[in-house]
């Protein structure tokens, strides 16, 4: 029974990092296209809704979800207290600041007091990915 709720907690967290990462890689993207968007124009308008939806209705809950779960599955597997998990907690803790910055980001855009260029979004695009990459190997190979 607690092997079933482990796995059934395993694939919510699985789900939950998922739509998350497809959040954190669309937001940024979005932004870069929203920079050529003159301030108070339609198009800007339209952007800072789906900014801001993207946010508060995928990103937020599955930001919620994934630590959750993920607590759940530290403590019930006992990882807690394996160094690989003590590193990829420490780049999850960066991912999640990164979520915060997002967060300022579109709160900006929405009162539109962006000052950064689209090239400043088109790199910030990029630090997701290499978190995932590097929590990815962490999880998958346990190198330590």
């Amino acid at each position: 029974m607690a092997h079933d709720l482990y796995s059934w907690i395993k694939a919510l967290h699985v789900i939950a990092v998922i739509s998350w990462m497809a959040g954190m890689l669309y937001l940024p993207r979005l932004m870069v296209y929203h920079c050529a968007a003159e301030a108070g124009s339609v198009q800007s308008e339209t952007f800072k809704v789906m900014e801001r939806r993207l946010l508060k209705a995928i990103i937020n809950p599955a930001m919620i979800v994934t630590w959750l779960a993920g607590l759940y599955l530290a403590y019930a597997g006992g990882w807690y207290a394996a160094g690989w998990f003590h590193a990829k907690f420490a780049l999850i803790l960066v991912l999640s600041g990164f979520h915060g910055a997002l967060s300022r980001w579109v709160r900006e855009f929405g009162e539109d007091k962006n000052t950064r260029p689209a090239r400043f979004y088109r790199i910030a695009n990029e630090v997701p990915t290499l978190l995932m990459v590097g929590i990815v190997i962490l999880v998958v190979v346990k190198p330590f």
